[in-house]
């Protein structure tokens, strides 16, 4: 490997629960820039500098040594005191900080000269209080007042913001250490240092935040302990417990495991009906944050690895699930959330993510996530305590994303402050047609008829379960009829493909693009014409390489380096997988395995970032970064799990106590073994292994009888 792609620009990023730390490679945060402290949607530190005597320190090396815990070291330049010049690099200065609820700051200095030194340590911060939104956009506009106060006796200084009711306070108390106390001056943390030779000088800063009347606290351990800390523990217990390989191929090993240690980082805790849980927050820095259709997707994606997941996730969904009509935040009874957020604009409602509804998708998501879960654990409480959500989901299908009567899904806002694109491509110029001119609604997408497909298929499992036949019996026929209808409206016999949407006025927008992959994850592609869609989806001009383009490049809106219309998404990547898997191509899922895994081998820490460029592999090329692409992201966290999933035809019936399983290892990855593969409350560890062109399996612990070769497509009829 010559080199590894480097995600978004040179920054270190650490982040717990709702507290993300932006900060350049040497510790500091530039203004104007986006980095700074965030809690809560806000920003609640916008500048972080250091000076010796005025001057600024040197970069020797630094970053991020866990998620939440960062070390920086730097040394002095030349400068200048009463006692005679202090000579550049005799000096050591190393920034320590963990997050953990509020940031725990250690600064250590050491001095490594034959002299004596005596000078002025200055930290200088600012905090602009912005809301996210608006650091992301570049229009950062003051509502409210900022006050700072410094207590001398308590070494504590104050920052507070108020715009009517809303508060955001960052405290930072600075006695914790040694030396003289901190003086506040001319906006300044002052501290006055004189070292020995050889001497060290160590000082703490906790930055305690506030959120109106709740103080959330900044660990006091200093960053040397955050290996030993609650956070960290409880890091290490997830990653425990969680499905853990081995395997011959390092790359694939390395690519699955960065996922884990991703997801552990993204665990999100939030209070679900009665208790704490964790669901995945969508990605760093933007998106750490409940996201619906995100959460849902990533509870799928991570169901052989970590069920709990889609529990606490349809726990905390349910929480906000939709009961009434409101156009400006484009809810609907039954509709599950698409982003909720807590900054200042929100507050005040200034944009309508309090939670915003603006998602086509996540509501059939749910219904798919609840079966799911169910499936994987076994639990039917479960689904006993979300039936009514399920079957407000099943109203809002019916009733709100069927918006005309004619069968299908269709979106189309409501809200003056509302998304233009409302399925998971969801940027304003994600459908358009051949011809490159933007789609008109209500659109109606094709994978949002095959989620309802899916859902209604697996909603009927569910009433058959809790003996309500008639309700199962309702569902099925729908579903036929959906399929039915979908194949005969969707599919264009002239270019032998499905449309992407079918339009305002019922016509079909026939662009050439990656969703009609995911109608073969659900299974609403008719097996006759599953060939087609698989062979159009691996021609050139779709499969990069590097996995499937969003959009085809022989298309005029086609741009290798835009969000939706030509970059390559991992996790599409997975359920188009998934999909190919369903239908039996097993060498056309395992191609893209190889190709997502190949590209994380590019990427630092072969962490997958959020989507790459969809530029053509070639012998000596490499994924290209999308500028602005989240890394860690959940739902390319949780790429690899769900690409082994295909390849090893994993299927979870905990309710029927089996797990079954249809291995195709591609001749790249030869061996796989499962360690802790969990079943309802079984555990398995289980070996595959190539053996000619066959894929073989041996249960190595657990119930043997419990796993059961049986083909995917079977599973699926």
């Amino acid at each position: 490997m010559a080199f590894k792609v480097q995600v978004g620009p040179a920054q270190i990023a650490l982040h717990q629960g709702q507290t993300v730390l932006l900060t350049e490679t040497d510790g500091q945060v530039s203004w104007p820039s986006k980095c700074g402290l965030y809690f809560r949607d806000t920003r609640v530190i916008s500048a972080w500098a250091i000076f010796a005597n005025g001057e600024q320190w040197d970069l020797l090396n630094g970053g991020a040594v866990a998620p939440q815990a960062a070390r920086i070291f730097l040394t002095n330049r030349s400068f200048a005191t009463e006692d005679g010049p202090v000579a550049a690099r005799t000096l050591g200065l190393e920034i320590g900080r963990q997050v953990d609820g509020g940031l725990h700051e250690d600064i250590d200095i050491t001095n490594n000269s034959q002299k004596p030194v005596r000078f002025n340590l200055e930290v200088a911060m600012r905090a602009d209080f912005a809301d996210i939104f608006e650091v992301k956009g570049d229009n950062i506009v003051r509502r409210g007042h900022i006050i700072t106060s410094w207590s001398a006796g308590k070494q504590t200084l104050r920052i507070t913001y108020r715009n009517k009711d809303f508060v955001r306070e960052v405290v930072v108390h600075t006695g914790e250490g040694d030396g003289e106390p901190t003086v506040n001056a001319n906006g300044r943390l002052s501290f006055d240092i004189a070292l020995k030779p050889g001497q060290a000088w160590h000082r703490c800063l906790i930055y305690d935040l506030v959120d109106g009347a709740k103080t959330t606290r900044a660990p006091k351990g200093c960053t040397e302990s955050s290996a030993e800390s609650g956070h960290s523990r409880n890091m290490e217990e997830w990653q425990r417990t969680v499905l853990k390989i081995e395997t011959s191929n390092e790359e694939f090993y390395r690519c699955y495991s960065q996922g884990v240690q991703d997801m552990a980082a993204l665990r999100l805790p939030l209070h679900g009906t009665d208790h704490m849980v964790f669901v995945p927050a969508a990605g760093l820095p933007w998106f750490v944050a409940l996201f619906g259709r995100d959460s849902l997707i990533v509870s799928l994606q991570t169901m052989i690895v970590y069920p709990e997941f889609a529990a606490g996730t349809l726990d905390v969904l349910a929480q906000y699930q939709a009961t009434e009509r409101d156009d400006y935040r484009d809810a609907e009874p039954g509709k599950i959330l698409h982003e909720l957020r807590y900054g200042e604009l929100a507050h005040f409602k200034l944009i309508p993510h309090t939670p915003y509804y603006g998602t086509a998708d996540a509501t059939p998501l749910y219904l798919i996530a609840l079966h799911a879960g169910w499936k994987a654990t076994g639990d039917r409480t479960l689904i006993e305590r979300h039936l009514s959500h399920a079957e407000a989901c099943l109203s809002w299908i019916d009733k709100y994303g069927d918006r005309d009567g004619d069968g299908f899904q269709e979106y189309q806002t409501r809200s003056s402050a509302g998304y233009e694109n409302m399925a998971w491509k969801d940027s304003g110029d994600a459908v358009m047609y051949p011809d490159g001119t933007l789609v008109q609604g209500p659109k109606a997408l094709c994978e949002l008829q095959g989620y309802v497909y899916d859902a209604w298929l697996r909603m009927a499992e569910i009433y058959d379960e809790l003996g309500d036949k008639r309700g199962a019996n309702r569902l099925r026929k729908k579903a036929a009829e959906l399929f039915e209808q979908f194949n005969e409206v969707f599919w264009d016999e002239k270019s032998g493909f499905y449309a992407f949407a079918l339009d305002g006025e019922k016509k079909k927008v026939l662009s050439v693009a990656s969703n009609v992959g995911q109608c073969l994850w659900s299974g609403i592609i008719a097996p006759k014409r599953a060939a087609a869609v698989v062979k159009r989806l691996m021609q050139k001009d779709m499969w990069s390489g590097w996995g499937i383009r969003t959009l085809s490049s022989d298309h005029p809106s086609f741009n290798p380096y835009n969000y939706q219309t030509g970059a390559v998404w991992p996790h599409d990547n997975s359920l188009i997988a998934l999909g190919m898997r369903r239908y039996g191509f097993d060498a056309e899922a395992a191609a893209l395995a190889r190709d997502i895994s190949g590209a994380a081998s590019h990427f630092l820490l072969n962490q997958l970032p959020e989507l790459y460029a969809g530029l053509q592999r070639d012998p000596t090329g490499f994924p290209v970064q999308y500028l602005g692409a989240n890394v860690p992201q959940a739902w390319a966290a949780g790429t690899p799990f769900a690409i082994l999933q295909a390849m090893l035809g994993l299927q979870q019936d905990a309710p029927a106590g089996k797990l079954y399983v249809d291995p195709a290892l591609p001749a790249w990855l030869p061996d796989v073994k499962l360690i802790d593969m969990r079943l309802g409350r079984q555990r398995f560890d289980i070996r595959f292994w190539r053996d000619g062109k066959e894929t073989q399996f041996e249960v190595l612990k657990g119930k043997g009888s419990a796993v059961e070769r049986r083909a995917v497509s079977a599973l699926h009829q």
